[in-house]
C-alpha cells in the first residue's frame, strides 16, 4: 500500500497529534467529542493526513490545538507530564493508524468514534502498536455493513449502472465486489486506479482488510 507520507515522519507525526489531543482535554479542559469535531471540520485534519509536513513535523502539538482552536494571541507552549494521558496514548496511536491504512479521519471517526479509542487505553498502551491496528481493523469491520466500494459510491449518489459507464468496467464485476463474491483487493490495479478516480478517493480506500 502506498502511504500518504514517508515513514521517517510517523513518531514526528504521533507525537504531535498526541501532543495536541493531551494538550486539549487535559491542559486546557476541552471535551475530547467537541475538540476533536473541531479537528475533524478544519483543514489540518485534511492537511494532516495527506502528509503536509508543514502540519505533521514543522508545528508542535500545542501549535495544532490553537490552530484547531483558532486562537493566534498569547500562544506558549504546553509541556505535558511524564505520565502520558489516554488522550495523549489515542492520539498517538490514532496518527499511526490513520497512516497506516490511508482511511480519512473522517470516516475512521465514523467507523470508530475517539472516545472509543480513548477508552481502549487499558490495555492497549501497553502493547505493540500492530495490536491496536488488529483490534481496529476489528472494530472497522464490525461497524461497516457494506464494502468500500458501495460506501464510496453511495457518497456520490451514483448508481451501480452510473459506475459501470464512468469507469468502462462490467457492471456485474462492480457488483460482485460490492458483494464480496469477488476479492476487490485481487483486482486488476487499473481497474481500482479507475473506481478511485471516478469516487473521488485514493484507490486502497477501495481494498478491504
Amino acid at each position: 500500500m502506498i502511504r500518504a507520507y514517508d515513514e521517517i515522519y510517523v513518531e514526528y507525526s504521533r507525537k504531535a497529534f498526541g501532543t495536541m489531543l493531551g494538550v486539549a482535554v487535559c491542559e486546557w479542559k476541552q471535551d475530547v467529542r467537541a475538540f476533536y469535531d473541531r479537528f475533524l471540520n478544519s483543514e489540518y485534519s485534511l492537511r494532516f493526513a495527506k502528509g503536509d509536513v508543514s502540519v505533521i513535523a514543522g508545528r508542535s502539538g500545542t501549535e495544532l490545538a490553537y490552530d484547531v482552536l483558532g486562537i493566534t494571541e498569547n500562544r506558549k507552549e504546553v509541556e505535558l507530564p511524564i505520565n502520558r494521558s489516554p488522550e495523549y496514548w489515542a492520539g498517538w496511536a490514532l496518527a499511526y493508524y490513520q497512516w497506516y491504512s490511508g482511511i480519512s479521519f473522517q470516516i475512521l471517526d465514523e467507523e470508530v468514534p475517539i472516545e472509543t479509542i480513548v477508552d481502549m487505553y487499558f490495555p492497549y498502551h501497553e502493547m505493540d502498536i500492530l495490536q491496536f491496528v488488529d483490534r481496529m481493523n476489528e472494530l472497522r469491520q464490525a461497524k461497516r455493513c457494506m464494502t468500500y466500494l458501495k460506501m464510496f459510491r453511495h457518497q456520490m449518489n451514483m448508481t451501480q449502472r452510473e459506475l459501470a459507464e464512468k469507469t468502462q468496467i462490467p457492471i456485474k464485476t462492480i457488483q460482485q465486489y460490492e458483494q464480496g463474491q469477488k476479492n476487490i483487493n485481487k483486482a486488476q490495479s487499473e481497474y481500482v486506479i479507475r473506481l478511485a478516480k471516478v469516487l473521488c478517493c485514493a484507490p486502497e480506500q477501495l481494498l478491504e482488510f
